[in-house]
């Protein structure tokens, strides 16, 4: 029977190449995110007996339990999580920086990561699955000013933290942390920096893993 990977944050980027190299495995997806007409797009890619595409604000609680129950009456069951919705603000730094933009910054890296685990863990528990989330080299050290890179030292110590609770039931949790990729996450782009496939490839790595290796943290960044 295939195994079902739920990704957040796949209508573009690391999300969306992660998705296309899981069901290339032969996994089945569950994919989420805020844009519809993107999520559909690539369910025809991908094919409908893959895929299943479920639009939702993962900042929003009921939204995002919704596409959980939805894809597991879907395909019936969860092996895999990969909680990838992230965000960056436009203002960086403190004293310059923006409340606003913080506020919806912590609700998606922070509050939608937190939302994901509980609302899934339970499923996982069921098929001794791997919670998956991405980090960032941000999140490894220190960068004058960054509420971005705070967001994401979170995000690091909530998975160290989840992966020894998970550890009750030999259930397998791993950070994915990379550089900068060349993705929409930029205004700019920036093809000489890491590519989202370069990612996805470490999402599959750590998921291919033999169930007694706990790949608990891949970093990985441009080579220049």
């Amino acid at each position: 029977m295939s195994k079902v990977m739920l990704i957040t944050g796949a209508s573009s980027g690391i999300g969306e190449a992660t998705a296309r190299k899981a069901v290339a495995q032969g996994f089945k997806v569950i994919i989420t995110a805020r844009r519809e007409d993107k999520l559909n797009a690539l369910v025809q890619d991908l094919g409908e007996a893959n895929a299943l595409a479920i639009a939702a604000d993962v900042t929003n609680y009921a939204a995002l339990k919704a596409v959980v129950e939805g894809g597991i009456e879907h395909f019936g069951q969860l092996d895999m999580v990969f909680a990838n919705a992230g965000m960056g603000v436009q203002s960086p730094g403190v004293e310059a920086g923006e409340p606003e933009q913080w506020d919806k910054m912590i609700a998606l890296n922070i509050n939608a990561l937190l939302y994901t685990a509980k609302l899934t863990l339970p499923h996982l528990r069921k098929t001794t699955g791997h919670f998956l989330m991405t980090g960032s080299a941000a999140g490894r050290r220190t960068i004058q000013g960054s509420v971005y890179g705070a967001t994401k030292w979170f995000v690091h110590g909530f998975a160290n933290n989840l992966a020894d609770e998970m550890k009750e039931w030999q259930g397998r949790c791993t950070t994915i942390a990379p550089g900068i990729v060349n993705t929409p996450f930029f205004d700019e782009p920036k093809p000489d920096k890491l590519d989202p496939e370069d990612v996805a490839d470490a999402v599959m790595h750590a998921v291919n893993a033999h169930p007694r290796n706990c790949v608990r943290e891949i970093f990985l960044m441009p080579a220049r």
